[in-house]
């Protein structure tokens, strides 16, 4: 389908600007949307109903089917495990040992796995060189996600072999569930291929924030009980599973204290839920850079009031990463230009907009 020319139009606004000698060299444009959990446009920067592929932040919608379904307890998952199932994890060694043993709980082996290969995030975080090929499947920082995905054909007695095929009845329950979460409807819903080779979906921003402000909700969702809930916990009591020592969701998870859901996903997309406010925060980058995302991200919770001086301290070198050449030497800084406006009115965006 052709998505309408008013979600997919770019009426996008700074979210970054990359300094140099006092100047800005470069800029980074895009959206902000943040809803309340029934769909309300609380504050938006750009354009709130931009249609944006949801990447990896759509992981723990992918994991609400296994979850609801009883998966957890049938093949005793642990609380590290349920959050790996929503990582983009960085290859670390508790990483590999916790996938691998997600999948011999469930009776399915590493060269089941359809996510791919590639060298371990967890190298280049540290500054240092990744070994030479061939790299395991699960050192890809989809493994958590698909390893819960053929645990769930498991259980259910679903074909594995083709279980990335968009017409799958484990892709059918997934795609439900996002339906669910966002408030677009099933054919709404803008399908294409992730890098994991896995379905995935694009929908308004705001329906992106609508979905993780329901997803961090206190109470038993009415249609996936508490699987919504337990995943938000487990994501916030282990964040070193979601992206590793060094990733910015695991800053970002720390300087909410338990308190915030974050979800990094590839071209510039995050997505957040606030959850004693019942927020949810979603964010794009349109040139899909990831380096205007982070400063973008604090100077969005820094215009919400959510930042103490704690988290400012936690989320110091997001909120203003340091650009240094070759030598080392200090050329400039990426800094945050986000400006948010509080919705007017209903503040709702147009209902025809978010079922189209």
């Amino acid at each position: 389908m052709t998505p309408p020319a008013v979600v997919a139009g770019n009426n996008h606004t700074l979210l970054a600007e990359v300094m140099r000698g006092g100047i800005a060299e470069s800029a980074h444009m895009g959206s902000v949307a943040v809803c309340a959990h029934d769909g309300e446009l609380l504050y938006a920067a750009g354009a709130p109903t931009f249609l944006t592929f949801t990447r990896s932040a759509l992981k723990p919608l992918q994991a609400l089917p296994f979850v609801a379904g009883g998966g957890v307890e049938r093949f005793r998952f642990s609380d590290p495990q349920v959050a790996l199932l929503c990582a983009s994890h960085s290859g670390e060694i508790r990483h590999i040992e916790a996938a691998a043993d997600m999948l011999a709980k469930a009776g399915n082996t590493a060269a089941e796995l359809q996510c791919g290969t590639h060298a371990p995030y967890c190298f280049e975080a540290r500054g240092e060189v990744p070994p030479p090929p061939p790299y395991s499947p699960l050192s890809n920082n989809c493994s958590g996600k698909h390893s819960g995905m053929l645990a769930y054909c498991v259980m259910c007695g679903h074909d594995k072999g083709d279980y990335l095929a968009v017409d799958h009845p484990l892709q059918r329950a997934i795609r439900q569930a996002v339906s669910c979460f966002s408030g677009v409807r099933e054919d709404a819903l803008v399908t294409g291929i992730d890098g994991c080779s896995a379905p995935n979906f694009a929908m308004p921003l705001a329906a992106l924030a609508k979905s993780f402000a329901r997803l961090g909700a206190a109470t038993v969702d009415p249609d996936y009980g508490d699987a919504p809930r337990r995943l938000a916990d487990a994501m916030t009591a282990h964040p070193e599973m979601i992206s590793g020592e060094h990733g910015a969701d695991l800053a970002l998870a720390r300087a909410g204290r338990g308190d915030w859901v974050s979800k990094i996903g590839a071209e510039g997309v995050r997505a957040m839920s606030i959850r004693s406010r019942g927020w949810g925060i979603a964010i794009k980058v349109a040139d899909g850079n990831m380096r205007g995302l982070h400063a973008a991200t604090v100077g969005v919770l820094d215009q919400l009031g959510l930042l103490d001086a704690a988290a400012r301290a936690t989320l110091a070198r997001l909120a203003s990463p340091t650009l240094r050449n070759l030598r080392g030497i200090v050329t400039g800084q990426i800094r945050s230009a986000v400006v948010l406006d509080k919705c007017g009115g209903s503040g709702r965006p147009d209902a025809t907009i978010l079922a189209q």
